[in-house]
């Protein structure tokens, strides 16, 4: 099965619709699939729900689909950085629904591994933990969170091979691999398409069996805060 497509809007053909959920990799504008994310925007699909560890910023990543209104629920751990998610959410246009970072993390590696649930100490006594079941193991009390899964995930790699194989560099490690294996469909956009046997299979982050689709992206690399030292400073 032929897995190359030549960009992302022939990638996308035919997996969206109205209503879906969506993963979408990376952290902050770091590793994120900026291309597949631009199609989305370019469909005009609507009411998505994204799990995604942030919203983008303002006119870029995932920011663009909120300017555009197609998000209507983000399930996240972070969303600092854009103005648009703030007024969109204090306005009630938007629902949101909080995770520890870490707990985001991990129901997205649960719901990939057909896990449902799981008991973690992690939110106990907030906001986070309210209406959710709790048990007590050892004495300690923990909260029970979901695994989560999605109709389509767009990852972020590396390099891929033809057959769907994938490595991650460095941030681009965040969030990308355990969605990978959560979604129905994953199409991965990479720097690098190599033939296959051209990866050290000990190398190999995700393997091709989780991916479906790819396609080889052009990508700007921002600096989402960018701090630089002042002059005469040591």
């Amino acid at each position: 099965m032929n897995k190359i497509y030549d960009d992302a809007t022939a990638a996308l053909n035919d997996l969206l619709f109205n209503g879906m959920e969506m993963m979408a990799g990376g952290f902050g504008l770091c590793g994120i699939p900026e291309n597949l994310i631009k199609a989305v925007h370019a469909s005009g699909v609507q009411d998505i729900s994204i799990v995604s560890n942030n919203c983008g910023v303002d006119g870029f990543g995932l920011g663009i689909l909120l300017d555009a209104k197609q998000i209507a629920k983000m399930i996240s751990s972070y969303v600092g950085e854009n103005k648009e998610f703030e007024r969109q959410y204090l306005a009630e246009e938007l629902e949101l629904e909080f995770n520890p970072q870490g707990t985001l993390a991990e129901r997205i590696r649960a719901g990939g591994a057909g896990i449902p649930g799981f008991y973690t100490k992690t939110g106990v006594g907030t906001l986070i933990a309210e209406g959710k079941e709790h048990k007590d193991f050892n004495g300690v009390t923990h909260v029970m969170e979901t695994g989560l899964t999605a109709d389509l995930s767009l990852v972020k790699a590396w390099k891929a091979d033809t057959e769907g194989n994938l490595i991650y560099r460095k941030t681009a490690r965040n969030f990308n691999p355990m969605m990978a294996t959560a979604g129905k469909v994953t199409v991965a956009e990479v720097e690098e398409i190599v033939p296959v046997g051209t990866l050290d299979p000990d190398h190999i982050h995700t393997p091709g069996i989780f991916v479906q689709r790819i396609i080889k992206g052009e990508f700007e690399k921002r600096i989402e805060q960018r701090t630089v030292r002042k002059r005469g400073d040591v």
